[in-house]
This record gives structure tokens, sequence and C-alpha cells, in this order.
């Protein structure tokens, strides 16, 4: 197999109907199978017959649109609004408007305060520990899930860089596990709701998922406490620098419940989305035999993987970048009109959603080429000038691109190219792997694999 022939897992795309009835008898509501064929070739177009208008935007300039010209117009979907308040409040990943812009401004300095040079230090540590792991595996045979262990690694790293405490902490160690029941609740999807339910009903919570949130957000409190304590350590991390940040118009910081929200998207956003993607490459790597060759020989050659020694590997890079493509993070961006308005030629009304899905638009016939196949050399100097502005979104667009973008390239590119020198993953069962959309794009069912030593 080549990296241009290799054709990783999707749902087959049906016509709209055949989507709907698959999806039920699936029993698991996920929006990767429902999504009807034509989701992968309109610009845009309606999906479906619903209570509330649910409208899919794939053209470049119509999602510039609606989620940088008219952004106060088209906040973040109530359903996803709703699903997550519980863990991470009114914080920067679902707040709108003014809230949103007051958040961005205390918050940026804050990040752009964490020097790469020093988060490359925790990243590699966090990594050393995880060989020393994986060392084990290799010795026993024994099989595990590929999913549960890149999202143990970058939690690990999240945890270090975030609040200067590795994962082995028994506070680290609790938020994950609670972290692991919010996630596979939480993006469960009622079909019945998506087509009944009025805009802005909020929707049911589990009392599991409701506890595990409150754990979690305790769990935060009491790491920030050393960040707090006037009389503690000093410490140089991202707890620090948004615990100090302040309004630049008023000089206001964050509260506490407003630290607990802003640092519960950190831990959200920063290990639950990069652990997909890594989970996916490494599955995709130990499929796609002469792409794994190639990066073993790109990473073998780069000697000691200091920070310029990663950020110059444009395979691994490539590889990345694909994946994100072909699996984006954050399968899809809801936005809901809050006024009758007009996207195109299409007429919406209020509580309308808007489907903003990268998933769709990575894979749309009109912008890629063999867009379900697995290509890195889509991304090499020669070709990435031909991507079509606006058509490539696994961060996000705009203003609200993910703020830690660079943060999660530099972390994959240092995790593919330790893990891959050292050892190759073999899985168990390559057939039945599955993407569903949940949180982000993850597996249907753990993947299960074994590492040995290269």
């Amino acid at each position: 197999m080549s990296g241009h022939s290799f054709l990783p897992p999707r749902p087959r795309a049906l016509p709209a109907v055949a989507a709907l009835a698959r999806t039920i008898a699936q029993g698991e509501g996920d929006l990767l199978s429902l999504l009807p064929s034509y989701a992968y070739t309109s610009p845009v177009r309606f999906i479906g017959y619903s209570r509330r208008q649910i409208l899919i935007v794939n053209a470049p300039e119509l999602v510039r649109d609606v989620m940088v010209e008219r952004s106060d117009l088209f906040p973040k979907s109530d359903l996803m609004v709703g699903a997550l308040e519980p863990l991470v409040g009114d914080s920067l990943f679902v707040s709108s408007g003014e809230t949103w812009r007051r958040q961005r401004r205390m918050i940026d300095p804050a990040f752009s305060q964490l020097r790469i040079d020093k988060a490359f230090q925790s990243m590699s540590a966090a990594v050393d520990d995880y060989e020393t792991r994986l060392d084990a595996l290799a010795r026993s045979g024994d099989a595990f899930s590929l999913d549960l262990a890149m999202s143990h690694l970058t939690a690990d790293i999240i945890c270090r860089t975030v609040y200067s405490t590795s994962l082995e902490s028994d506070v680290a160690r609790a938020v994950f596990e609670d972290f692991t029941t919010f996630e596979r609740a939480v993006a469960h999807v009622e079909i019945k709701r998506l087509i009944f339910d009025k805009a802005w009903t909020d929707p049911p919570q589990r009392e599991d998922v409701l506890s595990a949130c409150r754990r979690i957000r305790g769990h935060i409190g009491d790491l920030l406490l050393r960040h707090l304590d006037p009389c503690g350590d000093a410490l140089d991390d991202i707890a620090t620098a948004v615990a100090g940040a302040r309004d630049p118009d008023t000089g206001d910081v964050f509260s506490r419940e407003e630290l607990i929200d802003q640092l519960g998207v950190f831990f959200l956003a920063g290990h639950e989305t990069t652990a997909s993607a890594l989970t996916w490459a490494l599955f995709i790597l130990s499929q796609d035999d002469r792409a794994a060759e190639r990066l073993y020989s790109e990473v073998d050659a780069a000697g000691a993987l200091t920070l310029s020694a990663v950020k110059a590997l444009q395979y691994t890079r490539n590889v990345f970048k694909e994946v994100l493509r072909l699996y984006p993070p954050i399968t899809f961006m809801p936005r809901v009109a809050a006024e009758p308005c007009k996207v195109g030629r299409y007429s919406l009304r209020k509580g309308a959603m808007v489907m903003i899905a990268p998933w769709a638009i990575h894979r749309h016939s009109d912008y890629w080429p063999e867009p379900d196949r697995f290509d890195p050399d889509r991304f090499s100097k020669g070709r990435e000038q031909d991507i079509q502005q606006g058509t490539y979104l696994p961060f996000g667009l705009g203003q609200r691109v993910c703020i830690g973008a660079g943060f999660a390239g530099v972390e994959a590119a240092l995790i593919l190219s330790r893990l891959m020198r050292r050892f190759r993953f073999v899985v168990d069962e390559p057939g039945g792997v599955m993407p569903a959309a949940r949180l982000t794009t993850r597996p249907r069912e753990q993947i299960m694999c074994r590492v040995e030593a290269r």
C-alpha cells in the first residue's frame, strides 16, 4: 500500500432516508452515519426535515460569512452549549459576543507567555515516562487500547504544562477518569430530539455525567490552590498565567469559578482533540506500510529529537495535517441563527441550526481530489499552495481559531516521532475500525493493539 492508495475507514455515504434508517438501527446517534451523501457534494443545502431548520454549509465563502463576518449573528449552537456547560460553564469554548471577546483579550497574552521551549521540556518528560510503559507492553505482548493510551499521554502533557503536575498525582488521575465518563456520554445524539425539539430546548443530562462534571470542577479547583496561594511557590505554567490575567479595559481578574471554567476548557480541548488525532495517525500508519517507512526514515535520520529537530520533520508534519483533514478532532462546529437571516440564497428562521462540518468540508469532492484517500503529500511545499482557502478547518477559522493550534502541532509531531522511532504498532482487528462523532472524531469501538520494539 502507498500513501496515495490507502483508503482509511469511514461510513459509506447514503441517501438521506437510508442514512437516517442506518443511524436509528445502530442505536447510538452517530452523526457521521446520519450525514446524507449530498453533504459531501453540495456547497450549501438544507438537511432532512425537522422542527428546526438544519442547513449544512460547505462553500468556503459562506463558512467565512457565518464564522467570521457575521459571527455575532451565529453564536455556537445551543445544543453544544447545553451539553458542555456543566463542565466548562460560560467559558471561551462556548461563549459568544462581548463575553467571548473579554475572555479572549485576557487569555491571549497569558497563553502567549507560555514559551514553547519550556512546554517542550514538559512534553518530552511525559513521553519519556510513556515510553517506559510501552517498553513493558512490548516485552509482555499484552494488548491495550490505543485510544486510552493516547488520552492518557496527552492528558499527562496538559497536566504538566497547565498545572505543573504529572498525571500520576491522585487529583490529576481522578480528573482524567471522570472526564472519560463525561466524554463518552455527553456527545450521544438522540435523533428524535434533533428532529422534533425546538431551538434552545435544554438537553437532559444524565446524573452520572453531572456528577462527573462536579468532581472534575472540584479537582480543577484543588489543582488551582497552589496557584492562588500568595505564600506558595511561584509556578511558571498556564494556570498561573491565566490566574494572573487582567481585563485590559477594567483591570479585573477572573473569579475562581471563571478560572475553573477556562482551565476546564484547556483540559477538554488540550488533551482530547490531540489524543483523537494521534489515535487515528497511529492506526493509519499501522496499516499503510509505505507511509510508515517514510516516517521511520525521517525520524531515524533526525538525530536527537530536540525542539528544532521536531519542527523540521516535514513528512511527520504532513502526516499529522492529513490525519486532521480525514479525522478532524472537532467533527462539527454547529452555529444557531440568533435572528431571521439569509445564508446565501437560503432564508433561515430564528433558531435554525447552521452546520459547519469540517468532516464534510474536508471530504468534499469539489475541494479535494480523491478526498477519502490518505495522502500526506497534499501538504508538501509543492502542493499545499493549491489547497483552497477556507476548506481546511481542523482548528476553526477567523478570530475563534484554536488558541492552542501551535502547541498541538509541536506536541503531535514530538509524540509521533518519538513513538514511531522506538515502536511498531500492530492493530488486532483493523477491519472492524470505524469512526464515530462523539465529543471528537473517535473510533466507534476502542482500537486494541500491541507494540513491538523496532
